[in-house]
């Protein structure tokens, strides 16, 4: 039996799995309301494209704070978040590693006006689609053009979070990213930043239901980490060389961060 099925369940249990299913059904709702509700109005304030999609990136964050505030009254979860004030530089790429289905929340939650690489399959689904397409996330769909447009995306100035592993780490796991990630940062980033995200206990992995939380109150921790300067590389290694050593260098990081918790 392992020791997370030996605890005994803390933190009101019963309490936190209804108020789970409350901010689950929450979301959803407040997908369907940018959608339908927030969004016609704001197109109708006028503006060019990406004044439009400022805007919508706006509502979003406002939306994801409420729902972080609203997690944390009802004693789902706990947010210790450190450096959060270095984040949402023109042309910075975030990166970060993802245990959990509440990364992204977060991470928009806390950095206005950010374009976010998102999975396909997000964009498809009735609840998300709306407000991805208003604010013109980028779809991960492992094209050449998903490339080009975060690349161009950085160099155009925005913000832009990425999961390199493409999908949540799994159980007892250490982080594994793609090198797409590099990739594009090499050809648009003016600087990345890793974020080390901790969560304890782990829960919300892939596969598993919302209804199935853990014994004890969620509590997160999210380290913003040094800088890093693209030029440093490819002045030294040609552009694939240059996105292989940075992939590397960046498994290092996050496997010894993570290994402090």
């Amino acid at each position: 039996m392992s020791a997370e099925l030996s605890e005994p369940r803390q933190d009101a249990w019963l309490w936190r799995l209804c108020a789970t299913g409350m901010a689950f059904s929450l979301f959803g709702l407040g997908g369907l309301v940018l959608r339908f509700i927030v969004f016609p109005p704001m197109r109708l304030l006028g503006g060019d494209a990406a004044l439009r999609r400022c805007r919508s990136r706006a509502a979003i964050t406002w939306s994801f704070r409420c729902f972080i505030r609203f997690m944390v009254r009802v004693g789902i979860l706990t947010v210790d978040f450190r450096g959060a004030e270095r984040l949402g530089r023109p042309g910075q790429m975030i990166i970060a590693n993802h245990p959990s289905l509440l990364d992204v929340v977060f991470l928009i939650g806390h950095v206005a006006g950010a374009s976010c690489i998102v999975r396909h399959g997000l964009v498809e689904n009735v609840f998300t689609r709306g407000p991805i397409t208003a604010a013109g996330y980028i779809s991960n769909n492992e094209s050449t053009d998903m490339l080009d447009q975060a690349a161009a995306a950085l160099r155009e100035g925005d913000t832009l979070i990425v999961f390199p592993e493409g999908t949540r780490t799994p159980r007892d796991s250490l982080p594994r990213f793609h090198r797409g990630a590099c990739a594009i940062a090499m050809r648009g980033a003016r600087i990345i930043t890793p974020v080390v995200i901790r969560m304890s206990p782990r829960s919300l992995t892939k596969g598993e239901p919302w209804y199935r939380i853990p014994r004890r109150r969620m509590q997160y921790s999210i380290q913003v980490g040094e800088d890093i300067d693209p030029a440093d590389w490819t002045s030294r290694h040609p552009l694939p060389i240059a996105g292989r050593r940075m992939n590397d260098h960046l498994h290092a990081y996050f496997e010894r961060e993570l290994a402090r918790q």
